[in-house]
């Protein structure tokens, strides 16, 4: 997102929503980079960290990287070195059974070439959802964020993100949000969907204690 996207953004959201722009006045210009720092820049990385963190807590995910980082020399490893690795080493480096066969699914699909991670920049978001969501392990909230995160995607609102959701509960002063009800809410912020969606974070971020 270069820092022009982020104007128009930002201009955008404050003309739509005046809770919207009550954020934009607070926060000014979305980070791009505040919210990547820790991530790794390569797509199978990415996604690979993403299996890893899944129903663990930051320090945990964070150390069986550690762990596989110093296990294969390199963050990420190569989709063959880590497909081809037995069970005893990922084992060791802290993957339970279920995220070996997750991970392994990934690394499979990507050294095969039905996967081609760097192609997915050229496809569209629905595109990329389906396929990244078709790898074990990987469900569509990933998959959003791979889309916002990694792809830079402008206009993608994670219905099922529990930041988002509490966010607006709070900001919008709604109970008993539903899917559908957020979607409604959100619908002024288009075509800038994935920045409100930071904006929304990071009043999180900065609630009061």
């Amino acid at each position: 997102m270069s820092d022009h996207v982020a104007a128009l953004a930002a201009d955008h959201l404050r003309d739509a929503d005046p809770t919207m722009a009550g954020f934009v006045n607070r926060f000014g210009l979305i980070d791009r980079e505040a919210r990547r720092r820790g991530r790794s820049g390569d797509p199978f990385g990415v996604l690979a960290q993403a299996i890893i963190g899944q129903q663990v807590s930051v320090a945990a995910a964070r150390a069986v990287r550690g762990r596989l980082e110093a296990h294969f020399g390199a963050w990420p490893p190569t989709p063959s070195a880590l497909a081809g690795a037995d069970d005893e080493a990922l084992r060791a480096c802290g993957l339970s059974r279920q995220k070996m066969s997750y991970v392994r699914d990934l690394a499979a699909r990507v050294d095969a070439g039905t996967l081609d991670l760097e192609a997915l920049s050229a496809h569209v978001d629905d595109d990329v959802i389906a396929a990244l969501t078709a790898v074990n392990g990987i469900g569509t909230w990933t998959a959003e964020m791979f889309l916002i995160f990694h792809l830079d995607r402008p206009d993608v609102l994670p219905l099922g993100d529990l930041g988002v959701r509490r966010a607006v509960e709070r900001a919008y002063a709604v109970t008993d949000l539903t899917p559908a009800r957020l979607d409604e809410i959100g619908e002024p912020w288009r075509p800038y969907r994935s920045i409100a969606s930071r904006y929304l974070w990071e009043s999180l971020d900065n609630a009061p204690a």
